[in-house]
């Protein structure tokens, strides 16, 4: 890893471009994900190899979006995911991207717990292309929400099954608007028209009791709910 991204420091500062900060303890998969944000034309405003001072360290990068391993120095447990508790209390505005090798479901749903989307769970095994990952961190930038369908089963094997009205139907596109699919991904998915998974979404909102509220983050409310609920 050279010296300027281990000090934080941005590489091909462009004006507009998506500002991101890595903290990932291996050198060689931060140098990586430095090389492929640059490719991707995103710019790399610091890397570093633990959480420390993560919250000054990421408002002086003016960061758009942090990633951000489970498990850092000192202690390997879960100082990166604490990490990330701290920035989504403290920098609401930055999105949050973890990178794991486990689903670590409680502190999962508590970066959930905001129902106001920017929030990324992947594990790293599963990321199978640069295009989806580098998609993924455009996603919550965007305060999308992106969940490894692995996590999102995690999530719910976790608690009883809370929504016996739910259909098959509604279950398959709840899952998959949990993994943070628009309506037509959906749609392509389970091989119908995009005009039923709107009708299915619909029905899932009224089942939980979710008001129109003249927001996109519904959709996010929506799996809160479905996983919350016992």
């Amino acid at each position: 890893m050279s010296a300027p991204y281990a000090e934080g420091m941005a590489a091909g500062d462009d004006t507009g471009a998506v500002r991101v900060v890595l903290i990932e303890d291996s050198v060689l998969l931060r140098e990586g994900l430095v090389r492929l944000f640059d490719e991707a034309g995103y710019v790399t405003a610091g890397a570093w190899g633990d959480a420390d001072d993560i919250v000054a360290r990421v408002r002086d990068a003016e960061a758009d979006v942090a990633i951000l391993d489970v498990r850092l120095p000192p202690g390997f447990r879960d100082e990166g995911i604490r990490a990330a508790l701290t920035l989504r209390g403290a920098l609401p505005h930055v999105g949050i991207l973890v990178l794991s090798q486990y689903v670590e479901g409680v502190y999962a749903r508590e970066l959930l717990a905001g129902g106001d989307g920017g929030v990324g769970y992947l594990l790293k095994d599963r990321v199978t292309s640069l295009e989806e990952f580098t998609d993924a961190v455009r996603r919550v930038r965007e305060r999308g929400t992106v969940l490894d369908p692995l996590v999102v089963q995690g999530l719910i094997a976790a608690r009883p099954d809370p929504l016996a009205t739910l259909t098959p139907r509604e279950r398959d596109v709840l899952t998959l608007m949990a993994e943070g699919r628009s309506n037509a991904s959906i749609a392509e998915r389970l091989f119908i028209g995009v005009g039923a998974v709107e009708k299915n979404i619909s029905a899932i909102f009224a089942k939980l009791g979710l008001e129109e509220s003249g927001t996109e983050h519904r959709r996010v409310l929506a799996v809160l709910a479905f996983l919350q609920s016992s």
